[in-house]
């Protein structure tokens, strides 16, 4: 079976406060977008097997898809016996939930396989075990989601629009942005959410793109990711935000025109740039 992992972005961010086993408390809006890994499961004999066409993708216990797999085996109680190759287009430490939408992927790909005919809600607790932005990839489109990433709900999608993604080289571990938040008093504060689903269910792009929001931006400015969103702004987008922790920056575009243009534009200094879509949630 061949399936599709698609990436997010983080319309908003905010970090609400930080529970007593020291995961943070968040408030965002994410969406899907066309940017995908593209798995393969094969089944076989026995035992889990991940592979991926990255060296530097760690393929054992702990890999995400590993990971999810293992759950999904030990909720059903079936025998294990698959073979999972990754086909890696999603960058890495970028925010855009490469690792979870496979992971996500493999939830749903078994669930298939195996004609378990688990529902969602039961597919997106397997997926809280293995990561917090597991569920949201499990459901994808357009969702609002609170606490660790357990509470979601369906929420406007984006209107029709190009979307141009820019990963620069530096890479930014999700662990240790969420320290530098919490020395810096980064918490407790809802800046950009509530003004986001606003706009969304204004469905205008304009002032979607004036209400793009992202705490960890604020906290741990980013020379770089500066220099992508302005430059992104110039070519004409809606506006321009950091996904996640980062580092990865999209900008949202009325036009393919303008948004092809723009990823020319940045392609020559950051490789890792790509137009995409909005993508609505998974069947």
């Amino acid at each position: 079976m061949i399936v599709k992992a698609y990436a997010k972005i983080n319309l908003s961010l905010d970090i609400l406060g930080k529970r007593a086993d020291g995961y943070h408390l968040l408030d965002m809006v994410m969406h899907s977008v066309s940017l995908c890994d593209t798995l393969t499961l094969t089944e076989k004999k026995e035992g889990v097997t991940v592979s991926c066409d990255r060296e530097e993708i760690p393929c054992g216990p702990e890999n995400t898809v590993y990971r999810a797999a293992e759950a999904f085996y030990q909720y059903t109680k079936l025998t294990p016996g698959i073979r999972i190759a990754i086909d890696k287009q999603i960058p890495s430490q970028a925010g855009l939930a490469g690792g979870s939408a496979d992971a996500a992927a493999v939830l749903r790909a078994l669930n298939r396989m195996y004609q378990t005919d688990l529902p969602l809600e039961t597919l997106c607790e397997i997926a809280l075990t293995v990561g917090a932005d597991v569920p949201f990839c499990v459901v994808g489109g357009a969702a609002r989601v609170q606490g660790i990433g357990e509470k979601w709900q369906p929420v406007a999608p984006l209107p029709d629009c190009r979307i141009v993604i820019c990963k620069p080289p530096l890479g930014v571990n999700t662990a240790e942005a969420y320290a530098k938040a919490d020395e810096q008093g980064g918490t407790g504060k809802a800046l950009y959410t509530k003004r986001v689903l606003q706009s969304l269910e204004q469905g205008a792009l304009f002032e979607i793109g004036n209400a793009l929001g992202n705490a960890f931006s604020d906290l741990l400015p980013l020379p770089e990711v500066d220099a992508i969103r302005r430059q992104m702004l110039r070519d004409g987008a809606a506006g321009s935000c950091m996904t996640g922790s980062g580092s990865a920056v999209y900008g949202l575009f009325a036009g393919e025109d303008a948004a092809e243009q723009c990823r020319r534009n940045l392609l020559p200094l950051y490789p890792e740039t790509f137009l995409c879509r909005p993508i609505r949630a998974y069947p």
